[in-house]
């Protein structure tokens, strides 16, 4: 049997103990967090790995909202119906842009990549929402970034780099249209792709804040961190309240509660899919190192 030296032993345990180090800096933050979501504000400093004076009056709080599932359903559907919307112009494009006999492919590149450097500006954007009559609709909140340059070019590299042109060759002599092809062939080899695309549309979608905060006015459309907001600013002070110093001391300890529960039940969503993408994040991470 092999013996490890007294090197190897040593370089495993340094190993472990940076390992276990680094794992602490990330998870503790996240723990702290929900630990004091559930904590009396009073008692956060006194805080380490459990609560002292445990309070669920910040989720009491934000629960009893009724726009809060109001806000929830809103968030489901600008992610749900937006990632399909997405996926739906991005995976075509990207594909044709991959393809070496598409003219001008180059051209049209260069544009793309130029808007990630430079855009329109916040008041032409929204001049030409507005303009095309999206402001106060569902609209607003999926087709101005109905394509991302970043994701459209981590597509394009897949398909390079992933469907050969041999392949194509072969459904084409069997009398495969381009159309069939990318439907019959290249959609189901890309699986990975589309469960990144997914995951990346859909967690921009669902942490969308600012299209929603410009192009939205009626309540009813406002996704959850609007709605969070909302919540938050009904519970901060206000100018009634400061002649009323138990009142404020009140009020300053649920704005507290409220801050970190918004950021558990804002997150909880996300935290329950990413377990289910882990291998395909890894996956398009590789993917995304490479822009030829």
């Amino acid at each position: 049997m092999f013996k490890r030296s007294l090197a190897d032993i040593w370089f495993d345990r340094v190993n472990m103990l940076l390992i276990m180090t680094g794992l602490a800096i990330i998870v503790y933050p996240l723990y702290f967090v929900v630990l004091a979501s559930v904590t009396d504000p009073g008692a956060v400093q006194m805080t380490l790995f459990w609560p002292e004076k445990f309070s669920l009056e910040g989720y009491k709080k934000i629960l009893d909202s009724d726009n809060l599932w109001v806000g929830y359903k809103n968030s489901f559907v600008y992610a749900i119906f937006g990632t399909i919307i997405n996926l739906c112009l991005t995976l075509p494009a990207a594909y044709a842009l991959s393809r070496k006999d598409m003219k001008g492919r180059s051209t049209v590149m260069l544009f793309i990549t130029f808007t990630m450097f430079f855009s329109g500006g916040l008041i032409p954007t929204y001049l030409t929402v507005k303009e095309l009559g999206l402001l106060d609709s569902v609209w607003a909140m999926v087709i101005p970034n109905a394509v991302g340059a970043w994701n459209l070019i981590i597509a394009r590299t897949f398909f390079q780099s992933t469907i050969p042109d041999e392949l194509l060759e072969a459904a084409k002599i069997d009398g495969c249209s381009d159309a069939k092809f990318f439907w019959k062939m290249v959609l189901p080899l890309s699986q990975a792709l589309i469960a990144i695309m997914v995951l990346f549309y859909g967690v921009a979608h669902w942490n969308s804040y600012f299209n929603a905060l410009i192009y939205l006015r009626d309540q009813e459309l406002f996704p959850l961190q609007l709605v969070l907001r909302s919540i938050l600013i009904e519970n901060q002070i206000s100018n009634d309240m400061m002649t009323d110093m138990s009142s404020m001391g009140d009020q300053l300890r649920a704005a507290e509660l409220i801050k970190y529960g918004m950021i558990i039940i804002a997150a909880l969503p996300l935290l329950i899919l990413y377990p289910f993408l882990q291998n395909y994040f890894v996956k398009g991470v590789m993917i995304g190192s490479i822009k030829g």
